[in-house]
Formats: structure tokens, sequence, C-alpha cells
């Protein structure tokens, strides 16, 4: 049995996005060894997400607009309230969309692959940029 881990670093360049890390972290999986087992990856943030889905340009935008409608950034949110909160981002939409994309995934691994669907990808979803993002990677099952 073996566990790999890994921290990954992403910058991100405007306060909402999606950078596709799959590549990322296929070339991780990889490099562990493990042939048969489990990958996943969660974000060490509360305004930085972690999915799967498609990556295509005119998706990710429809993405991005669906929680914007969802979540409007301007609303009467507490969080950005100093009567009820020490937050001075005005975040509180960052924190409520990332509720809905959610903060780590674990997937297959088999054959020294990560299993991935037709179109799967994984996402990460930057809702506070832009920053610098942390990320941890973790592999483990029967290695070579």
């Amino acid at each position: 049995l073996a566990v790999v881990a890994e921290t990954i670093e992403v910058d991100t360049n405007a306060r909402t996005g999606i950078v596709d890390l799959t590549d990322t972290v296929m070339q991780f999986v990889r490099r562990s060894g493990v042939q048969e087992g489990l990958f996943s990856l969660a974000s060490m943030h509360t305004t930085c997400t972690v999915f799967i889905n498609e990556s295509q340009r005119a998706l990710e935008a429809d993405i991005l607009k669906f929680l914007e409608d969802v979540v409007p950034r301007r609303a009467d949110y507490r969080h950005n309230d100093p009567a009820h909160s020490d937050c001075d981002r005005q975040n509180a939409d960052s924190h409520l969309r990332s509720l809905l994309l959610g903060h780590s995934v674990t997937m297959q691994v088999s054959g020294g692959e990560l299993v991935v669907g037709r179109w799967q990808r994984v996402l990460c979803g930057e809702m506070d940029g832009p920053r610098t993002r942390t990320l941890r990677a973790q592999v483990m099952g029967l290695a070579k």
C-alpha cells in the first residue's frame, strides 16, 4: 500500500474563474506509482472550489453566470455587514457559491491512470480572486 501526497498551487487571474487541473493531477497520479486505488483533491480555502465537469469555454461562462444568478454579488449578506462580521472582503457571495460546487473530489485510479469519463475534467473554481490557491492532492492504493 502506498500513500503519496502533494501540494498544488494555482494562480488565478480574476475574481471568478475556472481553471482546468486535469493534466496536472493526471501527471501527479502517474508519478505516484499507484496502480489501483483512490485519488483525492481538496481545496484548502473556503472560497476556492474543486469539482468535475466538462471544460469548454461556453460552458464555463454558463457556470459562472448560473452562480451569479443564484448568488448575486450584491445582496444583503450579514457576512458583508460590519455590524455582524469582521470580514472586510465583501465576499459573502464567494462563500455561498463555493457551497454549491464543493471543496473536494475523490476519483478512482486504475492501471496507474486517473479514471475519467469522456468529457470529465477536474476543475478549480475561483470565487474570490485573483489569488494563489493551495490544493492538497493525495493518491493511495496498490503501487508497482
